[in-house]
């Protein structure tokens, strides 16, 4: 199934100015171009778990997103800015010549993509939205459901130490540790690309955007929701999620009562990356997806 190959292909974007690095695998006119979570990760983690694909005749491409990985890394707060990477993804689409694409989201990844299928609908074969969103008010009730399987004491703990901004204490930070190996990676030891993806974080775009961790929502998307919008979507939508995902199934079906042409699938055993964490069960609901879309 998966794993760590080298990239065929690496190209040089210039995006408005800054300099950014895309990576491709396989050739062909079935372009899979994936956009990855954080914000502000590299793509390690879903480019090398989603370049082998080329072996059933897709191109994959994957690029560092603007203030991550071998891209440039500047510090204007203005650029973190999910309509600025909206017109990044474009970019990069045209600057590769890349056609009508199959768009898969992950996690972030998924905002953009959907906030991208608003404004370039166009451009798309499919949108795949994996472990994502459309509502981010409607997750972080959902992440606080969560936060309270912890217990009373341990969310009350949590409160105290995000009203007085003592985040890095060991107790705030060891429940934010239970969390992720609950809700973002349920696997003991997590595989190699998503360990350097996280030791390379720049936690610059994610706090402007997101906030300060997986679990509290304080930044510029915090009343993000595209439910509405989506409605109007006439390409053929996948959601994929994970049972105990952070993004929880919740968020999944949400998006999926406002689609039209839709198929959600959720992994009984992963939480918020299935291709890692049941890639036997992930890989075939994606592929035989891509085949019925082929054109």
């Amino acid at each position: 199934m998966w794993r760590e190959i080298e990239p065929d292909q690496r190209y040089d974007v210039e995006v408005d100015g800054h300099h950014l690095v895309a990576y491709g695998f396989g050739d062909g006119d079935e372009v899979l171009l994936c956009l990855n979570g954080g914000p502000g990760l590299p793509c390690d983690y879903l480019r090398d778990s989603h370049g082998w694909l080329k072996e059933k005749g897709l191109r994959v491409i994957a690029f560092d997103q603007l203030g991550t990985g071998a891209s440039a890394r500047p510090t204007d707060e203005a650029l973190w800015d999910i309509t600025r990477y909206v017109a990044e993804v474009e970019t990069v689409r045209q600057a590769l010549d890349l056609g009508k694409v199959h768009l898969l989201g992950h996690s972030w990844g998924g905002w953009l993509a959907i906030e991208y299928a608003i404004h370039h609908p166009q451009s798309l074969k499919t949108l795949i939205l994996e472990n994502t969103a459309g509502d981010i008010p409607h997750l972080s009730l959902e992440l606080e459901r969560l936060r309270a399987a912890l217990g009373s004491e341990t969310v009350a703990m949590m409160q105290r130490h995000e009203a007085m901004g003592t985040l890095d204490h060991p107790q705030y930070q060891a429940a934010i540790t239970l969390l992720n190996y609950r809700h973002v990676c349920r696997l003991d030891e997590w595989p190699a690309p998503v360990t350097r993806s996280l030791g390379d974080w720049n936690m610059g775009p994610y706090m402007t955007m997101q906030g300060p961790n997986e679990f509290l929502y304080t930044g510029n998307l915090k009343d993000w929701n595209r439910i509405e919008q989506m409605a109007g979507f006439e390409m053929p939508v996948l959601i994929t999620t994970g049972q105990h995902d952070e993004l929880t199934p919740a968020c999944a079906m949400r998006m999926k009562m406002a689609l039209k042409d839709v198929q959600l699938n959720v992994f009984p055993n992963s939480s918020h990356m299935p291709f890692y964490e049941e890639p036997q069960a992930y890989f075939p609901v994606l592929l035989d997806f891509l085949l019925r879309h082929r054109n």
